[in-house]
Parts: structure tokens; C-alpha cells; sequence
């Protein structure tokens, strides 16, 4: 992979962690800067139980990318795959069966949140001051 093409996955992914604090209200931050290996997700954060696997290019072969995050996912988390190209929005792609998990995992996270004080403001975790 060529310098340029690590640097444009490396943005994509503190992007794609920026949008994802932006709409969940959570603290993701990428994951290979700080002690990424072969099965790491691309992003980690607060909520566990997701595998993120991004992918910022032009052209995806999606089943391509869900079967890698499906493969470094453990057992216990739900695998997406988040994909922006240029000019468009992020998206985030999970298959139809890891749905409700998918929900459980944010569900979960809300949880947390308002447990410890937090509350939730148009969907997104919003800390008191």
C-alpha cells in the first residue's frame, strides 16, 4: 500500500470516528495508531460491542469489506463496515441479521450513559455540566 493511500485511510478513519461521536454522541478514536494488529477494528470506543471496519475509497466491494470485519470480529461483537466516497455521505453497512444486535449495542451504551448522569439529547449521549 502507498504512502499516500495509508494516508487517506488514516484520515478516512478519524473522520469516520469524528461522524460516529458526532451522531452517537460517543468517543471513538482510531484504533492502529495505538495498538492495532491484524484483527483490530479500525475504530474503538464506547461502545464494545461493535467491530468497525472503514473503508474510504471510490469504489467498494461491500461483501468484500463485511466479510473482513465478520472475520476480525470476536464473537461477541456486531460487525459494520462504515464507507464514505468523495464528494459523499458516510454510510455504514451491517447485515440484516446483526441488526437487533446492532441496536442492543447502542441501546446498551445509552444505558451507560444515563447511569452515569448523562442524559440523551436527540438520540445522541449529551454529558451534564
Amino acid at each position: 500500500m502507498g504512502r499516500m493511500s495509508k494516508r487517506k485511510g488514516a484520515a478516512g478513519e478519524r473522520e469516520a470516528a469524528e461522524k460516529l461521536n458526532e451522531v452517537l454522541g460517543t468517543q471513538f478514536h482510531r484504533v492502529r495508531q495505538y495498538c492495532g494488529g491484524p484483527e483490530s477494528p479500525d475504530l474503538a470506543g464506547d461502545l464494545p460491542g461493535l467491530h468497525v471496519e472503514v473503508k474510504r475509497c471510490e469504489r467498494l466491494s461491500l461483501y468484500q469489506a463485511m466479510a473482513q470485519a465478520r472475520r476480525d470480529a470476536s464473537v461477541d461483537q456486531v460487525a459494520v463496515v462504515m464507507h464514505r466516497a468523495n464528494g459523499k455521505p458516510w454510510l455504514l453497512a451491517v447485515c440484516v441479521e446483526d441488526l437487533i444486535r446492532l441496536l442492543d449495542v447502542v441501546d446498551g451504551a445509552r444505558g451507560r450513559v444515563e447511569a452515569e448522569g448523562g442524559k440523551i439529547v436527540g438520540g445522541d449521549a449529551m454529558p451534564q455540566v
